[in-house]
């Protein structure tokens, strides 16, 4: 082999280990640079901003919030009848039953361990902006909310949202509640003190679609 063979062959090898270093670097660069989620134009308006609202809505930021608990329409799987709304607490899901054997799915957050609720009830009363008064037995755990123990004005802050609907069984309030918050990242969790939450833009959308003396299935 001579001298100029040698050579040859050492500048291949170097020039194959810098295109090399050059194809790593790339593949690292491109690694470290965030992929941001492609949402539809469909889910953006969904949940966009409500600026017509006593208390303009700002847009949820969707990043925060599983894709499967965005509202859809699916195949009914409760067997209740149309108009009925069920609370699935294990799969974090709410249905309101329609026709033709069809069901509106809404992603909710539920009652921690110890503060849960099911049964059968209805929807005794539904109010816009609501005030927010925490039982006694709330504030006795929590004595911080002292301050509004004859009632939080409505707001963006107030735990209740935008809407809220009152479930009572047998005539009696049980004080629970379906009602609305504007923080994506509790839906899908349990971290009430036992009430079904609703992203805002979602509880404005069921509001709108029952009326009062709904039945409600929570299981």
């Amino acid at each position: 082999m001579n001298d100029s063979t040698t050579l040859s062959r050492r500048s291949f090898l170097l020039g194959s280990a810098g295109l090399a270093g050059l194809t790593l670097a790339g593949c690292a660069s491109t690694a470290q640079q965030p992929i941001e989620p492609i949402i539809s134009d469909y889910y953006l308006q969904m949940y966009g901003a409500r600026p017509d609202e006593q208390f303009p809505i700002p847009a949820v930021d969707l990043r925060a919030m599983d894709p499967n608990f965005w509202r859809t329409s699916v195949a009914d799987p409760t067997g209740e009848r149309p108009g009925t709304i069920v609370v699935n607490t294990s799969q974090r899901y709410l249905y309101l039953v329609g026709d033709n054997g069809t069901a509106m799915r809404y992603g909710v957050g539920i009652g921690r361990d110890g503060f849960s609720w099911s049964g059968r009830a209805e929807i005794a009363a539904k109010k816009k902006w609501p005030t927010w008064t925490p039982p006694a037995e709330m504030i006795a755990r929590q004595p911080e909310i002292e301050p509004y123990r004859n009632g939080m004005p409505p707001s963006l802050e107030n735990p209740l949202g935008s809407r809220a609907m009152y479930l009572y069984q047998n005539g009696r309030d049980t004080l629970y509640r379906l009602h609305g918050t504007n923080d994506p990242r509790t839906i899908g969790q349990a971290v009430s003190s036992g009430c079904v939450r609703l992203i805002n833009q979602d509880i404005i959308d069921l509001y709108q679609r029952v009326p009062t003396g709904t039945p409600v299935v929570v299981v």
